[in-house]
């Protein structure tokens, strides 16, 4: 699948967040695209042990984006970037990870490929409140710090 398109069907869930999904093309995960990574965000705790796995450096920088979403609003920083914010967050939100109880297949995105829309669907459903709550904390952080 390396130097694939995104599914049309994803591509207009980027749409819908404001991303550009045009001159996307897939890549095989390797080493030296972890390299230095301040935040890795995953679909599945596969990918995930995956990645800690060839970069085990960044197993306090590597989360699914669900389990992200879910854990950072309980995450308080005092930054004033957004870079900065992101990763003075990483901290905080591993240590919640180790104590936050509930069932770890939640964290888990859908893989829609080579299913029907229903599981498009289904995928949209899972990523969607994730994406929003990301974009809510940032926006919530950055007018806490500029007084808003």
């Amino acid at each position: 699948m390396v130097d694939w398109n995104m599914a049309p069907q994803v591509q207009g869930l980027l749409r819908v967040f404001g991303a550009d999904p045009e001159h996307f093309s897939a890549r095989l995960m390797t080493p030296q695209i972890l390299k230095g990574q301040d935040l890795v965000l995953t679909m599945t705790r596969e990918h995930r042990s995956r990645v800690v796995e060839m970069a085990p450096s960044l197993l306090l920088k590597t989360f699914t984006l669900r389990e992200f979403a879910r854990l950072l609003p309980s995450v308080q920083v005092d930054a004033s970037s957004p870079a900065e914010r992101w990763k003075a967050a990483l901290r905080p939100a591993a240590r919640l990870r180790s104590q936050t109880l509930g069932d770890p297949t939640d964290d888990d995105v859908i893989d829609p490929y080579k299913r029907g829309d229903a599981t498009y669907q289904e995928m949209s459903h899972q990523l969607t409140p994730a994406v929003r709550s990301l974009l809510s904390w940032e926006a919530k952080s950055h007018a806490a710090r500029n007084g808003m």
